[in-house]
Formats: structure tokens, C-alpha cells, sequence
């Protein structure tokens, strides 16, 4: 897929001290882009909405807070 279009945002919890953060692209046609932000060159993840949305839904309900 062609991300030259996409508009990466960070999260508004991030903070400007190189920490570990992620960048996610919304802008793209039935697509969510993620990457990391200290390497804006290497790997992205590419999402379709509905497991974006599935993910979100966890992180949210807690799914994940067993991994931290």
C-alpha cells in the first residue's frame, strides 16, 4: 500500500523526551497505518478499520493490562 499520503499523528500523551512512542495514520482509505516514531523509515503495521476498532475496544476494556 502506497503511505505517502498518510498523515501520522502522535498521541497527545506523548512526551518530547524520545520515549517510546507510536504514530498512527487515520487519513488512509479503509486502512490504519502504525509505526514507531523514532524510526519513521522502517516497518509500518497496517490495519483494516474493524480491527482497529476491535483493538481500541480492548485497550479500552482492559484486555491488555495483564501484559504491562
Amino acid at each position: 500500500m502506497d503511505l505517502s499520503g498518510a498523515v501520522w499523528q502522535k498521541s497527545s500523551y506523548s512526551s518530547g523526551n524520545g520515549g517510546q512512542c507510536v504514530e498512527v495514520a487515520m487519513n488512509l482509505p479503509e486502512m490504519i497505518a502504525v509505526r514507531d516514531s523514532k524510526d519513521p523509515d522502517g516497518p509500518k503495521l497496517l490495519f483494516t478499520c474493524d480491527e482497529w476498532k476491535a483493538f481500541i475496544g480492548g485497550v479500552k476494556m482492559g484486555e491488555f493490562d495483564a501484559l504491562f
